[in-house]
């Protein structure tokens, strides 16, 4: 007989009833964005994109941004340099910049700038008398010719001639005098459309303000020289006319010394000559700018072109020859507003 081998029975599993119906869990909803399932998981709310703006317009707006940064490029500092070139094509000025005086916005506080813009305002005088010729300078002050010059440089003069920096010239006549300080007043004949000076005002003047002095020394029409201001309100003592001291300032006779300056005192002492026996003292603005005969009469100016003294008298030591040896950074000059105080008196005739 043979035997087989029994295969292993499984075991039995009676069938299971089906699972009773049942309706599925619903989600639970919080706030917006948010969902709580039953199970406790939480699912991230799904963003929502913001509604796609014209892409016509968007297109338009990267355009409009890049031209700004490009002109914007362009441009950089040249800003200021266009609006002033674009004042000068419509015909703004340039060349009076500074209000209320002559000095350009550019030029303003250099020697060169107040040179070149109050060099036209000033003259040169010469005048002839029975005791020789002298040479000095003087200050325009009005378009139709008034000139202000020293007294002692027009002193007993018979005529006088003044030459302009442009070379012209005219004749002038004295309208008034005032020998006490050393100022006068002097009208061109049949001049007009010149350019005037702007007088300042000297009570503003401080010790070590920066100077530019414009005259004739020698004759040598234009001369521009500057430095600053030294000392306030020296008492200086000048003769009242040039037949006092043997012959005053910038006086040419044959046996006088062209470089001599007009005789002064101060302190005391007296300097470049006898003053003699009629005299006045002034106080006046001290300066090294260099002062030379010639510059008497001229302007002393301050670096917004403004006239604040009428160069009156300058040291100069004398040589072992007798000779003197120029300017040496001693130079005085009248106040303008002692001379703004005694322009209607000048403009009457002065006090002869």
């Amino acid at each position: 007989m043979t035997d087989y081998p029994q295969q292993p029975q499984q075991p039995y599993y009676p069938p299971q009833p089906p699972r009773p119906p049942y309706d599925p869990t619903q989600p639970v909803t919080t706030d917006p964005g948010t969902t709580i399932w039953p199970s406790g998981g939480h699912v991230p709310p799904t963003p929502v994109a913001p509604p796609p703006a014209p892409r016509r317009r968007a297109k338009r707006g990267v355009g409009l941004l890049a031209a700004v940064a490009i002109a914007a490029a362009a441009i950089g500092g040249g800003t200021a340099t266009l609006l002033q070139q674009q004042l000068t094509d419509e015909g703004t000025p340039t060349a009076r910049g500074v209000s209320g005086t002559n000095v350009s916005t550019s030029s303003k506080g250099t020697v060169a700038g107040v040179a070149e813009a109050v060099s036209p305002s000033i003259v040169e005088i010469s005048a002839t008398s029975n005791s020789g010729k002298s040479t000095g300078s003087g200050v325009i002050i009005t378009g139709d010719g008034e000139i202000v010059t020293n007294n002692h440089v027009i002193s007993g003069a018979s005529s006088i001639s003044v030459q302009l920096s442009n070379g012209r010239s005219y004749e002038a006549k004295v309208v008034g005098t005032d020998p006490d300080k050393d100022l006068a007043l002097i009208k061109l004949e049949g001049a007009s459309g010149l350019e005037a000076a702007t007088l300042g005002n000297s009570d503003n003047v401080k010790v070590g303000d920066e100077v530019v002095a414009i005259g004739s020394p020698e004759g040598l029409t234009g001369t521009v020289t500057s430095g600053i201001v030294s000392a306030l309100d020296r008492d200086v003592t000048v003769a009242k006319d040039e037949s006092q001291g043997g012959q005053g300032q910038d006086r040419q006779q044959p046996q006088y010394d062209p470089r001599q300056g007009w005789p002064f005192e101060f302190g005391g002492q007296e300097f470049n000559g006898d003053t003699g026996t009629s005299k006045t003292t002034y106080k006046a603005l001290q300066t090294d700018a260099s002062l030379n005969p010639g510059n008497s009469g001229g302007a002393l100016i301050n670096m917004n072109g403004e006239i604040i003294g009428i160069n009156s008298a300058m040291y100069s030591p004398s040589s072992s020859n007798g000779s003197s040896a120029g300017s040496v950074g001693l130079g005085f000059a009248i106040p303008v507003n002692t001379l703004k105080a005694d322009l209607d008196s000048l403009r009457d005739g002065g006090s002869n």
